[in-house]
């Protein structure tokens, strides 16, 4: 179930770190994926393919589009109030994506066991009832804000640790016992 202070539908969810390939304003060449809150556990996103996240010629990396599926499906977590990774992500490739096209995406939490949360998303192009690109299931693991501290480079650590603005972020996902 959505979490009560999960923002609400139509909120912007924002980026959860400046640095963040998917969502963050800070990576020059990232894909500044900008989600929405929808109706319980659900969003919308949008990201426009630029010449830098090409492939083929003129047309999408397919990494790129399962970049973006990953980073939509794990904004999911702000409206579970749950830190998640990526446990396992199936993506299909339904058409090719042009550099230049903005990629409508919608996801949806499916269910939830113990640590396990079960998504699923669509990419469309032409816009939000457009055809079918690419799509994907996925499967994110609950973990505690540890698991970044353990494994993240330092230098990344303390620079997020010294920034309110990712303090605050952090602290969002506290949960009082």
């Amino acid at each position: 179930m959505r979490h009560p202070d999960a923002p609400a539908p139509g909120e912007p969810l924002g980026a959860h770190y400046g640095q963040c390939f998917g969502c963050g304003g800070d990576q020059p060449h990232g894909l500044h994926l900008e989600a929405r809150a929808g109706e319980g556990v659900s969003l919308t996103a949008e990201f426009t393919v630029q010449p830098a996240h090409q492939g083929a010629p003129g047309l999408a990396h397919g990494g790129v589009l399962t970049s973006a599926l990953d980073e939509t499906l794990g904004s999911l977590n702000w409206l579970l109030r749950t830190i998640a990774v990526t446990g396992r992500l199936e993506t299909d490739f339904v058409r090719p994506v042009p550099v230049g096209t903005t990629l409508y995406l919608e996801a949806e939490v499916t269910a939830v066991a113990g640590r396990k949360i079960y998504s699923t998303a669509t990419g469309r192009v032409g816009g939000p009832d457009g055809p079918v690109a690419v799509r994907a299931d996925a499967l994110f693991i609950e973990v505690k804000v540890d698991h970044f501290v353990d494994h993240g480079r330092q230098e990344e650590i303390r620079a997020a640790m010294n920034d309110p603005d990712q303090v605050r972020r952090a602290r969002a996902f506290e949960v009082n016992p």
